[in-house]
């Protein structure tokens, strides 16, 4: 024996605007694929048989149709919330950059190390390259070793001999 809706769905706007919308936003893949579990309800399907056409469980299905039921279309407009604040503040950034540049190189370590001494705050590794490449706008490579042995005036001494 098949179940009843408990939930119907709340007609916000009519089928055909709702195709009309479904063919515009072809590209946005995640508002088509909530604009066709719409439809799927429109069209007398169950949450449960909606969601598995569009490849969702059925809990994400009720949260869709609630959010569908109380802002109509706005409703299932993807939210990004943007990520976890960042620990040090733009000025912070601003004069980290300036204490980096006061040094011509530094290992990943020390930018660490620095960070922690300076502003309280400690970062991972990973999260300093991060930091330096993206927010700061500063490369970094290997580190190579210097032989001891190399004269301080090396590069004049190699073109005096070629």
């Amino acid at each position: 024996m098949p179940w009843t809706e408990q939930i119907p769905i709340q007609r916000h706007i009519t089928v055909d605007e709702l195709e009309s919308r479904i063919k515009t936003l072809e590209k946005d893949i995640k508002i088509l694929k909530r604009l066709y579990f719409v439809k799927y309800r429109y069209e007398g399907m169950s949450v449960e048989e909606s969601a598995q056409r569009v490849g969702i469980t059925k809990n994400e299905g009720y949260i869709w149709q609630r959010r569908w039921n109380e802002n109509g279309y706005e409703g299932i407009i993807p939210r990004y919330a943007g990520g976890r604040p960042m620990k040090l503040s733009p000025e912070d950034f601003t004069q980290l950059k300036e204490l980096i540049n006061q040094k011509s190189t530094w290992t990943t370590d020390e930018v660490r190390t620095l960070i922690h001494e300076k502003f309280g705050v400690e970062y991972t590794l990973k999260q300093i390259r991060i930091i330096m490449k993206k927010k700061l706008k500063m490369g970094y490579g290997k580190p190579f070793t210097l032989d001891y042995r190399r004269p301080d005036d090396a590069e004049s001494l190699l073109k005096k001999l070629t």
